[in-house]
């Protein structure tokens, strides 16, 4: 396949979420594996839904993620500008082209007008309301006058009213539709400003986009776009329509407004929410391309490695479901993958975020102990907080071991710290094996013993394995913290 150049076209209408995301991903993969460019381009012509902020969180995500495209507003490019408002006159000339052609029109109607017209077609229950075609009748030159003259207008394009439109899709194949139920859609508004109809379609040409990756959601529009560019006589690019993100719960088609619940579970919809809650873009990015990817659903993948197996034939086109526990899977495999020193430079931020002093030595030291139990980083505030305080203070009804009181726990205790003081070293080599020969020696279970003995160290009952713990803890903290519990029991 020859070098492919691929878009991404969102809306600063909003936040960035994963429809978006997997959109870019597909695009930036069909690239790299061809070594084509990955282009993102604005489509900000909806002033009354723009969103201040919107275009820095689509570009952070996208470098979050990896995923940094090649040519855009920031990193700039032969074929900008890359925002659509900065493109107003090419639309302007490229809607002139089309009526010149005889293939759009400028329309005058107005807006109570069109709404009156509607409202006659509802009551008449026809097949589909659509606009009636008044100023498609119009003398071009009547027409042409009337623009001249200043008349509010917009530019329709003329859809033929009889046969049908192919359109081919690489996952579909051919989309036939009868052209009776299309309609004289708006390219050009009143403000001068284009519709997405007319711009996407003329910023791909001018781009030189080979490839166009968007969900189902624009098969309806699907005909109108190539009866646009078969217009101007322009080269189709590849249409590819993958499939459309479900509701966690697989009914309906997500939408933003599905984060609320999301949250509630602990997940976001948004890209740039998930770093927050601990989730690494490795992860993210092999759960994302798996749905609507047809390989299989638990394969692990490096970026580097989606890219060498990537292919638009594989992709497809039924609805994928939102499973965040996929996504947990796939995150937790991925940060097992990663070398210590990287894993350890990316959990400090959490660790220092929950206002605790974390030095690098001891870090590093400790992230080989929790790897195997995060699912996301920030699971290491629970895991390893207590590795860098100064003491911890446990709840002394925890310390009580099961099948015994205060007092028999507290004596435990004691000789715990007894064996651990006589020893030269609180390496877990030598620090096990006096402990387990006193278990052995006093009739208990080493889960009472070593409970006991994992609260009063760790200040939680769940900890990484108890006696690297304390070789990392330290032999004076250790001993302080074992006195501690044992006036903790004493006391109750």
């Amino acid at each position: 396949m020859k070098p492919a150049r691929t878009r991404i076209a969102p809306s600063p209408t909003g936040r960035f979420h994963l429809g978006g995301a997997r959109t870019a991903l597909f695009d930036y993969l069909l690239a790299r594996k061809t070594g084509g460019q990955f282009i993102l381009r604005f489509e900000d012509t909806d002033r009354k839904r723009f969103v201040p902020g919107s275009e820095e969180e689509i570009i952070r995500s996208l470098d979050w993620l990896g995923i940094t495209p090649d040519e855009s507003p920031v990193h700039g490019g032969k074929y900008g500008p890359y925002r659509q408002t900065e493109r107003r006159e090419i639309y302007q000339r490229y809607a002139g082209i089309l009526v010149e052609k005889g293939s759009a029109y400028p329309c005058f109607c107005t807006p109570e007008r069109l709404d009156q017209m509607r409202r006659e077609q509802e009551a008449r229950k026809v097949e589909r309301v659509r606009y009636d075609g008044l100023c498609r009748r119009l003398d071009p030159e009547e027409a042409a006058r009337r623009v001249a003259a200043g008349e509010r207008h917009v530019i329709r394009f003329k859809m033929p009213y009889e046969g049908t439109t192919t359109a081919h899709d690489h996952l579909r194949g051919d989309i036939v539709t009868e052209n009776k139920y299309l309609d004289d859609y708006v390219l050009l508004k009143s403000d001068g400003l284009p519709t997405y109809h007319l711009s996407a379609m003329a910023d791909d040409h001018d781009m030189e986009i080979t490839h166009v990756i968007r969900t189902a959601e624009w098969l309806p529009t699907f005909p109108l776009h190539v009866q646009i560019i078969r217009a101007f006589g322009w080269e189709e690019p590849v249409w590819i329509h993958p499939s459309i993100f479900l509701k966690p719960s697989g009914k309906g088609k997500m939408s933003k407004r599905d984060d609320a619940a999301a949250i509630k579970d602990g997940y976001s919809i948004f890209v740039d929410d998930l770093q927050g809650l601990g989730y690494i873009p490795e992860g993210v990015l092999n759960w994302m391309a798996l749905m609507g990817w047809g390989v299989a659903e638990d394969d692990v993948m490096t970026l580097d490695e989606m890219i060498a197996r990537f292919s638009i034939d594989n992709l497809t086109p039924s609805p994928a479901g939102i499973n965040f526990q996929k996504l947990d899977h796939f995150n937790g495999t991925h940060i097992r993958l990663l070398a210590t020193e990287d894993l350890a430079r990316r959990l400090k931020p959490y660790l220092t975020g929950a206002g605790l002093a974390v030095d690098n030595d001891t870090l590093l030291k400790v992230t080989p102990l929790i790897r195997e139990r995060l699912v996301t980083l920030d699971d290491c505030i629970p895991f390893a907080g207590f590795f860098f305080k100064d003491g911890v203070e446990p709840s002394p009804e925890e310390l009580v071991a099961k099948g015994l009181d205060a007092q028999q726990s507290a004596d435990i205790a004691h000789k715990a710290y007894d064996i651990l003081a006589s020893l030269p070293t609180l390496s877990h080599q030598v620090a096990e094996p006096p402990m387990r020969e006193f278990v052995e020696r006093s009739g208990l279970s080493a889960n009472q013993v070593f409970g006991i003995l994992r609260v009063a160290v760790t200040g939680q009952k769940v900890s990484p394995p108890l006696f690297e713990s304390m070789e990392v803890i330290g032999r004076e903290k250790v001993l302080e913290r074992l006195q501690r519990a044992v006036e903790l029991l004493k006391k109750m």
